[in-house]
């Protein structure tokens, strides 16, 4: 009797067509989203067919939440923002991935949510390297 492998995980085509990587930790990769409208990081456990947090093992549950602790830290620091939001909704990509987004009083969508709120606005190539830069720097991802 033989045994597959395990499925490879592979990262959703929708987040790496809207993402930038910034690099792996332990559990996750880490993207910085391509919108400039908003600071905005999403973490995704590289485990296959993850759906829900709940589909992880408790081991990586906890990993996962040290991980958000991680982005949120240096995403909050880097953006000087006023509040962060920070969610795992997975309507339209169903691959787990959480949401890091900084917010300010002043964003085009506060106090609303950021999904749909304004069209996502790429940054310029320069804005786009210096962002990254300062994230993979202050995660320990450089």
């Amino acid at each position: 009797m033989s045994t597959s492998p395990p499925p490879a995980w592979s990262l959703h085509p929708r987040l790496a067509q809207d993402t930038v990587l910034l690099g792996d930790l332990a559990l996750s990769r880490v993207l910085a989203m391509n919108d400039a409208n908003y600071p905005w990081l999403v973490l995704v456990p590289r485990r296959p067919d993850a759906v829900e947090i709940i589909d992880l093992d408790e081991a990586a549950r906890t990993g996962l939440i040290a991980e958000i602790a991680l982005i949120s830290a240096a995403l909050k620091t880097h953006a000087r923002c006023d509040k962060l939001n920070v969610a795992a909704i997975g309507n339209v990509v169903q691959q787990l991935h959480i949401h890091v987004v900084a917010r300010r009083k002043e964003d085009l969508a506060w106090p609303r949510p950021v999904w749909g709120a304004a069209p996502a606005r790429p940054y310029a190539a320069e804005e786009l390297q210096a962002f990254v830069a300062a994230l993979r720097d202050a995660i320990g991802l450089a």
